[in-house]
């Protein structure tokens, strides 16, 4: 921008008619002023206590995972085996599921799956027994039925509950010896 010359007379009558005014020591201004970032108060709030309420536990009646887990490792196997089976370190081969059996029907069920399975070779398997949600106070009858089972067969060398997006405890993984 370029200045012209004023002659005093034109410069008074212009402070004159604008009357009283700060000298601004810069011919610089900014157009707008910075905007303030908002605070994103609520949203903090509403995030801390989501993760406040994850880490807290869940009651029993609304957990369905926190039935016992079933454990299993024979004499003579390395305690090893029993936390490579939990962390999924074999490869499960076949699977049954025993879900709306009879306590009868599960048994020679799963009589009959183990002795296939170990006939084929597949000495990984998972069994579904469920988590009893509907066998009210007697408990989870076929969870029951299966560690009895399991527990009193030669062939197991080693069992425990799935991990939790295999089944958790409404599963089981199984490990055979083999012929």
């Amino acid at each position: 921008m370029s200045r012209r010359n004023v002659s005093d007379a034109d410069r008074n009558l212009f402070l004159e008619s604008i009357g009283e005014v700060q000298r601004v020591h810069s011919d610089l201004a900014e157009p707008e002023a910075k905007p303030v970032r908002p605070h994103p108060r609520q949203r903090l709030l509403d995030e801390r206590r989501v993760t406040e309420e994850l880490l807290m536990p869940l009651p029993e009646s609304l957990d369905p995972d926190a039935a016992e887990p079933l454990r299993y490792l024979k004499d003579g196997y390395a305690p090893k085996l029993l936390s490579k089976l939990g962390r999924g370190q074999f490869s499960v081969r076949d699977t049954i599921d025993l879900h709306s059996m009879t306590q009868a029907e599960a048994r020679l069920a799963i009589r009959d799956f183990l002795n296939e399975c170990i006939d084929a070779g597949n000495l990984c398997v998972k069994i579904i027994h469920g988590k009893g949600m509907r066998s009210k106070e007697q408990g989870p009858v076929l969870k029951g039925l299966t560690d009895r089972m399991l527990r009193q067969r030669g062939d197991v060398i080693a069992f425990r509950s799935a991990r939790h997006n295999d089944g958790g405890s409404g599963a089981v993984i199984v490990l055979l010896k083999g012929h």
